[in-house]
């Protein structure tokens, strides 16, 4: 990454978009001939900023994007060529099948009153309105569960009006290569293909495309792979890093042995230290659970998180780093190639999704590359 720029705010989050990219080249390099790699990009591109993902991922040649929610489907249309598909994983709730129309919008047909709906408006408007149709294959979210895909496939009507583009499932617990519900899933999506000749298939999510071809069929949704979550539990992570966290030293001070720091005394100084108050706090998604948990580092060395995470701040034990290295106005790194968003989260407690999508907004974001 490049040096980092003057800032205002109180931290920097620098996205890669040329490793974001690479990601995805190495992902879609997996796959058999004729099978597409579509990009997840719901949650502003997993907190990273949509606006400047989704092109940069068309510029590298991916042309299926995903989004959760109309809105998002809306506000990411603009930034976008006429030959790029947005598809709505949620669908259209109840009077937004319109907007999906007049957005360009691929709706993902999840229940039954969703496919009615959309058929609704298709014979209204006297044509064939594309969609995808989800299947629950053992997910238990969305999808048309076995008694209404049964109903639906003894139906020549159910589908009039609808030109299906893919039929998907999700995958529950990809990530854990050994886990038997893999097998039971990929077993029950094929039968359902099997009622739906002709008719593509989309199983494989970021950790689904990890479990071979049987898993890819025509489409594949990779998301959190592309941001550099590793995708297999347990393995060496093969996904570039795509996001560094900086954030502003506010003040340093020396303090004595015995004092306490931070709300409610929760880490006591055992020796001298040297500290230093950084302006990244909950409020900007850096999670409170890593309160005397967490690390930052200078020149590679590790500086441990001390006291509770307060709203608006953090305190780092800088006593091992040379006096006067870090001074008010400096860096420190909270996320990096090094230690990035998996190991922050193994030390929160959670999973390298949430720290990436809880990243605030009140950062100044650079962006690196162009992913081209």
């Amino acid at each position: 990454m490049t040096d980092s720029p003057p800032i205002k705010a109180g931290a920097l989050l620098s996205i890669d978009l040329d490793a974001l990219c690479d990601n995805w080249r190495s992902l879609r390099a997996r796959l058999p001939p004729g099978a597409g790699c579509a990009a997840v990009v719901k949650a502003d591109a997993y907190g990273l900023g949509a606006e400047r993902v989704a092109p940069a991922l068309y510029r590298a040649g991916c042309r299926d994007f995903f989004v959760a929610h109309v809105n998002e489907g809306i506000a990411l249309r603009p930034t976008l060529p006429a030959d790029a598909s947005i598809h709505v994983l949620h669908g259209p709730h109840p009077g937004d099948e319109r907007e999906c129309v007049r957005h360009r919008l691929v709706p993902v047909l999840n229940s039954l009153q969703q496919l009615k709906a959309w058929q609704t408006l298709a014979r209204d408007l006297d044509t064939v309105l594309p969609a995808i149709l989800q299947v629950d294959t053992g997910m238990a979210r969305l999808g048309l569960g076995p008694e209404d895909f049964d109903g639906l496939v003894s139906d020549s009507e159910a589908l009039r009006g609808i030109a299906l583009k893919f039929v998907m499932s999700h995958l529950a617990s990809a990530e854990d290569q050994g886990s038997p519900v893999n097998a039971l899933q990929l077993k029950r999506f094929r039968e359902v293909l099997a009622h739906l000749p002709g008719v593509r298939g989309s199983l494989a999510n970021s950790s689904g495309i990890f479990l071979g071809d049987d898993y890819h069929f025509d489409l594949v949704r990779p998301g959190a792979a592309l941001y550099g979550v590793a995708p297999v539990a347990g393995q060496p992570n093969p996904m570039r890093p795509v996001i560094r966290l900086q954030g502003k030293v506010l003040q340093t001070r020396h303090i004595a042995a015995g004092t306490s720091v931070g709300y409610a005394h929760t880490w006591t100084a055992q020796r001298p230290s040297h500290i230093a108050t950084v302006a990244v706090g909950y409020a900007d998604g850096y999670l409170r659970s890593l309160s005397n948990r967490g690390i930052a580092s200078c020149d590679g060395v590790p500086l441990p998180l001390i006291g509770n995470i307060s709203m608006d701040t953090l305190i780092v034990d800088i006593t091992d780093t040379p006096e006067g290295r870090i001074a008010e106005g400096g860096l420190l790194d909270l996320a990096n190639p090094w230690h990035g968003v998996d190991a922050i989260a193994a030390r929160a407690g959670t999973i390298g999704y949430e720290i990436l999508t809880s990243l605030g907004q009140r950062y100044a974001r650079h962006y690196v590359g162009d992913g081209e």
